[in-house]
């Protein structure tokens, strides 16, 4: 499995609504804080999106995509001096009165789904990326346009398992947008952007591949294929932490699935990542996650920052 794969599945990034709505003339659709990210496609019309914190709003084009990862309230109009009406409300009732999405251009309609990220390292996730990431129709090609198209037309005309399907093509939307953000996005710090170096990519892969491997930074440098000297450099200023920090943060990750998922002893999953002694795993635990292995398991801990 693949980095990206790898913490996406640890993240438990699951699909939590998934559908179209229509953005009409006249009123404004204002969503409050809220869980997760937001991902939304742009079929027809245009429309506004205003975002709490950012001063330009951006304008959404047909066939534009908007990544939403911070959980800011926002508002979507085709005027923003339109009274506005609460988000979940609008669309529920679109749901009720059967409103059905547009190819006309009168409003906006949109696709998507809001995702949840069941996991204490989602804001590694979520604080990597920009609180606004807007792809440009010009770039939703391939399979991110068939994956659009597809999408719009489960929601047009529901078949068998049609809403299985529509959350399915939200997700695969939606890493696509991730995948476009990260090729495109050059300065980008943080893991995230890490795994679209090949050099970087190819040390955090054997972390990732080799976690209890006692890996010393010589090691990750001959897997990046550069020196030691240069390496760690690049891996701080690409990452914004040293490889040996982001070793330890990726077996911390892997203990908390293992301790939450499974009844395994402390000291067999301290081993499994890394740890011989389990009361160095221990320290290093505390000193990450901020509580012990077992009242982490018994569900005192707090949320991982990036």
């Amino acid at each position: 499995m693949d980095p990206l794969s790898e913490v996406l599945s640890l993240v438990k990034l699951e699909t939590f609504v998934t559908g179209g709505f229509v953005v009409k003339g006249g009123i404004g659709l204002q969503s409050q804080r809220y869980k997760g990210l937001k991902c939304y496609a742009a079929i027809a019309g245009s429309c506004w999106l205003e975002v709490e914190g950012i001063e330009a709003p951006i304008q959404l084009m047909a066939g534009d995509c908007i990544v939403l990862p911070r959980g800011w309230p926002i508002c979507l109009a085709t005027d923003l001096s339109s009274p506005r009406a609460d988000f979940q409300s609008v669309v529920a009732a679109q749901g009720r009165e059967g409103t059905t999405l547009s190819d006309d251009e009168t409003g906006c309609s949109l696709v998507g789904g809001q995702f949840l990220l069941r996991s204490d390292f989602s804001d590694s996730l979520l604080h990597t990326l920009p609180p606004i990431v807007h792809i440009r129709s010009a770039a939703t090609k391939g399979v991110m346009r068939w994956s659009l198209e597809y999408l719009r037309e489960e929601l047009r005309d529901p078949q068998p398992g049609g809403m299985l399907v529509a959350q399915q093509l939200s997700y695969v939307l939606l890493l696509h947008a991730l995948r476009h953000h990260l090729s495109e996005t050059v300065n980008g710090t943080g893991w995230l952007f890490a795994l679209v170096h090949p050099q970087m990519k190819a040390a955090i892969a054997a972390m990732h591949g080799f976690p209890a491997r006692a890996w010393t930074i010589q090691d990750l440098a001959s897997c990046a294929g550069m020196s030691r000297t240069v390496f760690a450099q690049h891996f701080k200023a690409k990452v914004g932490v040293t490889s040996m920090e982001y070793l330890t943060r990726w077996r911390m990750m892997l203990a908390c699935d293992r301790l939450r998922s499974s009844a395994e002893p402390v000291g067999v999953i301290a081993r499994a990542v890394g740890y011989e002694a389990e009361g160095a795993f221990g320290k290093a635990f505390k000193r990450v996650i901020g509580c012990t292995p077992k009242a982490f398991r018994n569900g005192e801990h707090r949320q991982i920052a990036a």
